[in-house]
């Protein structure tokens, strides 16, 4: 047991790269350390403690992690740097030679973290202590607000899918998961300390009940009785694992939003393959079309990859045109990044950078295109919004049901309140339509 008396008055500062799992684990860590009398160091303020979360989707991430460390280091000279996340799992070797970095934690590792710290006296040279894949198996549960409204609730870890150009597998685990009791008391405790929405997270959340013989839609519709709770939203969710029972579902339960997020990665059926994803594009058609007939309102989110091997120029005209005609919201765009050890190495077509570049630029446009038609549908109706905490004299703003961005004044009594408003024209920047309580 760590004797968390040395923590007493001591500060700390979070750093998070990435998704929104990753969101969910610092908040965590930051309750964890709290509870052991770690507080947040105020701004300006150095820390004994750095924490960071990092990423490693892409060549990208990797940097920005390796320079978040670097200035990190530099602006807490004397603090105790701990590195964590899927860049900490992967290269933990790489990150604890970084000058600066005292302690490198593993996947089966961050839960514990009380017991790597010390006394926070920095070390001469950093250490890496993490599993091996095969020996990541630990569920570390995650449900927390930070300094959202919204609390993101960790449902499930690891992935079993192996797509050819993602090292995600490599840095989390094979699948698994908490069990739907465990999981409802933690809806059940956000709830109590006020919260009124959950957006689901995890690696590769349709996979849930790997390890507890249960099924997504057994948590959906457990959590959908959860008192208190006023909305979920389901983050990204693989298309052949949302079945049309999970959309008839959602259609008309309680407190799941009309609100999507379905990785596409490629509108090329040839491609789909390259990369071994376990649908194609007849199947997401399937689902969109499904969501749209029983949820013509609702908001669908589409990854899309651009650039992979193999991807050539008449194979991304191919996807193209399937997104074109997809009914979907809004695009998240991605090119592709070489990541080592994975199989999509071997693929011998090479897209050049520019050409990612004009790739997605195209798709880009064709997500504004989308996004902004879909938006002004909604202008004039009144919607229901949960209001967002705004920093002083600016605009507050919050989303719909169906996550449309709304911007209103600010009012700090409506911070974390459902309030109906009237849907007007977009806002200045084009990101949100202006908001008038009715």
């Amino acid at each position: 047991m760590t004797d968390t008396t040395i923590f007493q008055d001591k500060t700390a500062v979070y750093y998070t790269l990435g998704c929104k799992l990753n969101f969910s684990e610092t908040s965590s860590i930051g309750r964890i350390l709290k509870s052991a009398g770690i507080r947040t160091a105020r701004k300006g303020e150095k820390a004994d403690l750095v924490v960071i979360n990092t990423c490693s989707v892409t060549e990208v991430a990797d940097k920005k992690c390796r320079q978040a460390i670097h200035r990190l280091t530099r602006e807490h000279p004397d603090a105790f740097v701990v590195v964590t996340g899927c860049y900490a799992q992967l290269k933990p070797d790489t990150v604890s030679l970084i000058d600066g970095v005292d302690v490198v934690l593993g996947a089966d590792q961050k839960g514990d973290i009380l017991n790597y710290l010390g006394d926070l006296k920095k070390r001469e040279g950093g250490i890496a202590v993490t599993s091996q894949l095969k020996d990541i198996h630990l569920f570390i549960p995650s449900c927390s607000r930070g300094d959202r409204t919204r609390y993101f609730l960790k449902v499930q870890d690891g992935c079993d899918y192996f797509c050819t150009y993602c090292t995600i597998p490599f840095a989390r685990g094979r699948s698994r998961n908490g069990s739907i009791a465990s999981l409802v008391e933690q809806a059940r405790q956000a709830a109590a300390e006020g919260g009124k929405e959950i957006v689901i997270t995890g690696v590769n959340i349709g996979d849930f009940g790997r390890t507890t013989g249960e099924s997504f839609l057994d948590l959906v519709k457990a959590l959908d009785e959860v008192e208190g709770i006023e909305r979920y939203r389901i983050s990204s969710i693989e298309p052949n694992l949302l079945t049309d029972e999970i959309i008839e579902y959602v259609a008309h339960s309680r407190a799941f939003m009309p609100h999507f997020h379905i990785p596409l990665q490629s509108g090329c059926d040839e491609v789909l393959q390259l990369m071994h994803r376990r649908y194609d594009t007849a199947l997401f058609a399937h689902k969109i079309n499904k969501i749209k007939e029983l949820m013509p309102h609702a908001f669908i989110g589409v990854d899309v990859m651009v650039g992979t091997r193999g991807e050539t120029e008449a194979y991304f005209d191919k996807a193209f045109q399937f997104i074109e005609g997809l009914d979907v919201t809004q695009l998240h765009v991605f090119s592709y990044s070489e990541r080592p050890g994975t199989k999509a190495l071997r693929i011998d077509y090479v897209v050049s950078p520019e050409e990612k570049h004009r790739r997605s630029q195209l798709l880009l446009d064709l997500s504004d295109k989308k996004t902004i038609a879909f938006y002004k549908q909604h202008i004039g109706m009144e919607k229901i919004v949960l209001a967002e905490k705004a920093r002083a004299n600016v605009p507050m703003h919050g989303f719909t049901d169906n996550y449309i961005r709304v911007e209103m004044p600010h009012d700090n009594n409506l911070d974390n309140q459902l309030i109906k408003v009237r849907l007007g024209d977009f806002n200045e920047d084009m990101t949100a339509l202006k908001g008038e309580r009715v």
